[in-house]
């Protein structure tokens, strides 16, 4: 069984330590250590390496998405899954732009802080649906200008924004290639091509970019 070493940032004492506990009750995970800002959790990144960076959002002294910023522009390719709680949608947004590979709200559970560490490692982006709902309806808001469209709306062919939609709404490459009569191969190209056409390197980018620039309509 492998085992996964894990960064907790997070500037609450009682948050890192119930991840803690959880993480400790299976033997696949390992705490490496806790940082309680952005520029601790870039020292011991370097530091300790771990698999999986577990990134609060909202910090003192440098914030979970400056420190994601910092981790792209040294191409640093260690995963973040960020840590939020229900009012934090726009930050969501912005940390989906920056490659995050999952999100889990801090009151989350044993089975999916688990299999969110698990698709992290393998490089996998679990976009769960209530997830994504949030992200969605913070996009529709009365307030918000929207995306430009113009000669961004042809940008993709039917078919990709067909299964880029699918994957905003949490299914993975099997499950839209059932659906669609198609081999996983063939949307594994789709995406590849969409990612190439958006400037972006995940589906958590590539969900994020189409969200913004009006590309999906989900």
């Amino acid at each position: 069984m492998s085992n996964y070493k894990i960064l907790i940032v997070d500037d609450h004492f009682v948050v890192r330590e119930g991840l803690k506990l959880i993480l400790e009750t299976s033997e696949q995970f390992q705490v490496l250590g806790e940082a309680g800002n952005g520029e601790e959790a870039l020292r011991l990144t370097d530091e300790l390496q771990p698999d999986v960076i577990l990134m609060d959002l909202n910090m003192p002294v440098m914030s979970g998405l400056e420190a994601m910023k910092q981790l792209k522009d040294r191409n640093n390719p260690i995963p973040v899954i960020i840590l939020t709680t229900y009012n934090e949608d726009e930050l969501m947004i912005q940390g989906l732009a920056l490659g995050a590979k999952g999100y889990l709200l801090k009151d989350t559970n044993r089975d999916n802080l688990f299999r969110n560490i698990e698709s992290a490692v393998r490089g996998e982006t679990l976009l769960s649906a209530d997830i994504m709902q949030r992200v969605i309806t913070a996009k529709e808001r009365p307030n918000d200008p929207g995306p430009a469209r113009g000669e961004d709306s042809s940008l993709l062919s039917e078919k990709e924004a067909l299964i880029l939609q699918c994957v905003a709404r949490g299914f993975k490459s099997k499950e839209i290639a059932f659906d669609m009569g198609i081999s996983e191969r063939t949307v594994k190209a789709h995406l590849t091509s969409i990612y190439n056409k958006l400037g972006v390197d995940s589906r958590s980018q590539a969900v994020a970019t189409a969200l913004e620039r009006g590309l999906i309509n989900i």
